[in-house]
């Protein structure tokens, strides 16, 4: 058998067989992933839909953060601190600004959360903060990633990274953040300025079992082509041996006629 498949014809098949399999592996891990992306964006849809409870009774501080939870609607009561921080390099509407994030002590835990209160063009035009007891209601977001590139400039920050804000800001911390969307009693315009409210991310990934079978079936052609090639040098081993025999047989009759 070995024999047959190292034949320069098969070897030249396996490798035709080994770049098939390659490229239906890659084609099944694209089709999971879809198949997941799908799954997530409906879970998250679930999540927005539903109606605004008190953060403190989906989340506790400290505690990690639940997948299910992005973009759960939550409100929350307490007060904010005037340590409002701005984070660099982002986008809305096509512009580029900055975050502005200031924390909210909530009065039923007296931990902070981070509350996204909205985006401004300039560090310079950040409102102040409300006074006194305030209700806000957002979305609900993970904290982003340590940031890794350029370090920006002082008194701002690469992204919501809630191990540096627990330097910054002293007590208990959610590991989460809220996209604020409105607040109780509501700010009058003109404390608020240029400041706009950015919209809870819809999110872009859940699991579609279609998307899945795709996935499998691409993965079974990847085998198939595997034991197509096996099939074929099977069969040429099997041939060969029968024309052996042949020969064998051929040779022994003509040595006894003479």
């Amino acid at each position: 058998m070995l024999r047959t498949a190292t034949k320069p014809r098969n070897l030249a098949l396996l490798a035709v067989a080994v770049l098939v399999v390659i490229a239906f592996v890659q084609l099944g891990r694209w089709q999971l992933g879809v198949a997941e992306d799908e799954a997530l964006r409906e879970s998250l849809e679930r999540a927005r839909s539903q109606q605004p409870v008190a953060v403190e009774t989906v989340l506790r501080p400290h505690s990690d953060f639940p997948g299910e939870l992005s973009t759960r609607p939550v409100t929350a009561t307490g007060e904010f601190g005037t340590d409002q921080v701005v984070v660099a390099n982002r986008r809305l509407d096509g512009r580029t600004g900055f975050w502005v994030v200031a924390p909210l002590r909530v009065a039923s835990t007296g931990a902070t959360l981070p509350v996204l209160r909205g985006f401004v063009t300039s560090p310079s035009d950040l409102p102040p903060v409300p006074s006194g007891s305030v209700t806000v209601t957002g979305g609900l977001a993970p904290p982003e990633s340590p940031y890794a590139g350029q370090a920006p400039p002082e008194g701002q920050l690469g992204s919501v990274d809630t191990s540096v804000l627990v330097g910054r800001w002293p007590g208990d911390l959610y590991n989460a953040f809220v996209f604020q969307q409105e607040e109780s009693p509501a700010a009058p315009p003109t404390t608020l300025g240029s400041m706009e409210r950015v919209p809870t991310p819809s999110g872009e990934t859940g699991f579609k079992w279609r998307n899945a079978a795709y996935a499998f079936q691409w993965w079974a052609f990847a085998l198939f082509a595997l034991y197509m090639w096996w099939r074929i040098v099977r069969d040429e081993k099997r041939d060969d041996d029968e024309a052996a025999a042949e020969v064998l047989e051929a040779s022994g009759d003509n040595g006894a006629r003479e």
